[in-house]
């Protein structure tokens, strides 16, 4: 008889009642194993390992447990999955489809013992996708009552939870003042009415000792206590609860909690911000002009153009764009050139500060100098490079020709020679050319303008973090769930799942990271943010692209 080596494999979607003795996980895996010994007679031996998903959604397939059991589906370790419920397994029917081929790919398949029917068969299959179809459409009808309720609860002012403000207790479905925490939040709204400025009143605040509310989570860690930054006094004078109100998505409705602020001071903070912000942007707009006008030319010989457009916010963006654009407008243009103003100034500005003070530099400006001229116009180069102000530096280009990998950079003799001391006549023409590569890196709607192709450097943060995505793997192989291993590392689930994956990073990649030769996108933030594929081709081809 052949052996049918069998996988029990549960889930469940939230952490409540995991700390338990006997939880959920243990009951489903308890009917499983019922299950699989009333099969002894076919031959089902059920495995020891645990493939145990506490506290994650059956609405992908990024679980830890999951991705482990199908590795070893793959491998031809496991021959049957025993589910409670197929719910247990997916809700997507997507993802299902994805099981289904790996299954099929290694001869294996899965049993639900609480839903008996046959896979092998049409009708089987038919009733299966029926199943799921009404997972998935249960699980989006519960997200969508959810957002509906937490809708309607706030139209009508209750607390929702969350992180509760600075200056308030929970009561319920509502808030109470906590006047210790309270007086710190009407001292910042008067600083901001005496002095106008968030950068005065975070300066005031630190000089009066005004602390932010020391916060211990369910797992031990404390957070806040500190002095207040920018963006947190921003957010206290932007919040609307501190004048009685809930706020939801983009409409602020009337709360049932008292007020700490009166609403007439909240609205006139809100109309001092905005007028400071109109202002700020007023005045950037007006100093900021485009100083490479007229000196950056393409490949094609076509000179860039300044140009700009404005966000919702307001906000003006410049950019440096081919001539033929403008020109030509509504004419697809392909190899045209669309650069962001500022990034590119301030790259040329690097290259300046770099390229004047660099050894040799003076020398090959004047070849028929004396060794004291020359050291005369190398001190004067590293001052300029290191002291002049943006504009002189520009003052300096004559003209930049940008071809795809680098820009040719090309100095003006007359304004190199006074900056030197020195007269025209002496300049050696060919020092005054220089080029460096560079790479542009599209991320969403912005640009990047890197110069070179360094690497990023070795980044400790994204290497130890591999480390402790490995640790927390072996952990969880020997049992133990994302919940005990958080409270241990003092950390969270979430962030456990979102950094797992670094565990199945390919070793050339690793290598990589270990070496400082890793993508410059490719960091612990940005792994927190986006889910690694398991297959390495895989990775290797999204990582290339950061």
């Amino acid at each position: 008889m052949k052996k049918i080596r069998c996988a029990i494999y549960t889930r469940k979607s939230s952490d409540d009642g995991l700390e338990q003795e006997l939880n959920s996980l243990h009951a489903q895996r308890e009917a499983c194993a019922a299950y699989v010994a009333s099969q002894k007679h076919e031959g089902w031996v059920l495995l020891p390992d645990a493939y145990d998903d506490g506290g994650l959604s059956g609405g992908s397939l990024e679980r830890p447990a999951l991705r482990q059991l199908l590795d070893d589906v793959r491998q031809g370790r496991v021959d049957q999955i025993i589910l409670y419920k197929i719910d247990r397994l997916t809700r997507s029917l997507a993802d299902f489809s994805k099981i289904v081929d790996i299954l099929d790919a290694a001869e294996a398949s899965f049993v639900s013992v609480t839903q008996s029917f046959n896979t092998a068969t049409s009708m089987g299959r038919l009733t299966l996708n029926m199943l799921l179809s009404f997972a998935q459409f249960e699980r989006e009808v519960t997200a969508e009552r959810i957002r509906d309720k937490i809708a309607a609860s706030k139209r009508k002012g209750l607390w929702m939870g969350g992180n509760v403000p600075l200056g308030y207790d929970p009561d319920g479905r509502t808030l109470r003042i906590n006047e210790g925490e309270a007086k710190t939040v009407r001292t910042l709204y008067d600083l901001y009415d005496q002095h106008g400025t968030v950068r005065a009143v975070r300066e005031r605040a630190d000089g009066l000792g005004l602390r932010s509310r020391r916060r211990t989570s369910a797992n031990g860690t404390t957070t806040g206590d500190r002095p207040f930054d920018r963006g947190h006094i921003h957010h206290i004078l932007t919040n609307p609860i501190y004048a009685g109100r809930i706020r939801h998505r983009d409409k602020v409705f009337e709360g049932q909690h008292p007020a700490i602020i009166k609403p007439e001071t909240w609205e006139a903070a809100q109309a001092q911000l905005q007028d400071g912000a109109a202002k700020s942007r007023s005045k950037t707009t007006v100093t900021r002009r485009s100083p490479l006008c007229g000196k950056l030319f393409d490949e094609t010989g076509d000179r860039l153009t300044p140009s700009h457009s404005k966000t919702k916010q307001g906000v003006r963006l410049r950019y440096y764009i081919s001539h033929r654009l403008v020109a030509k407008s509504g004419e697809a243009q392909q190899n045209a050139w669309c650069l962001p103003a500022a990034e590119f100034e301030s790259r040329m500005i690097d290259l300046l500060r770099k390229l004047l003070p660099a050894s040799g530099f003076a020398t090959k400006l004047l070849p028929h100098a004396t060794a004291d001229q020359i050291g005369k116009a190398a001190s004067a180069l590293a001052k300029v490079g290191d002291k002049a102000e943006p504009d002189t530096l520009f003052s300096l280009i004559t003209r930049i020709d940008i071809a795809p990998g680098r820009p040719d950079l090309h100095l003006r003799a007359d304004a190199v020679a006074e900056a030197i001391g020195a007269d025209s006549c002496s300049v050696a023409e060919d020092a005054l050319f220089a080029t460096f590569p560079f790479r542009l890196r599209k991320r969403g709607v912005e640009t990047k303008i890197i110069l070179a192709e360094a690497p990023a450097g070795i980044d400790e943060a994204l290497i130890r973090n591999i480390a402790r995505a490995n640790l927390w793997f072996e952990q969880i192989k020997t049992g133990r769930t994302l919940s005990e291993i958080a409270e241990a590392e003092r950390t969270t689930n979430g962030r456990i799942h979102k950094l797992i994956d670094l565990a199945f990073l390919a070793p050339d990649i690793i290598r990589d990271v270990l070496d400082g030769k890793q993508p410059l996108g490719f960091t612990s933030d940005w792994c927190v943010r986006h889910a690694l594929p398991g297959d390495w081709q895989d990775q290797r081809a999204l990582i290339a692209t950061l």
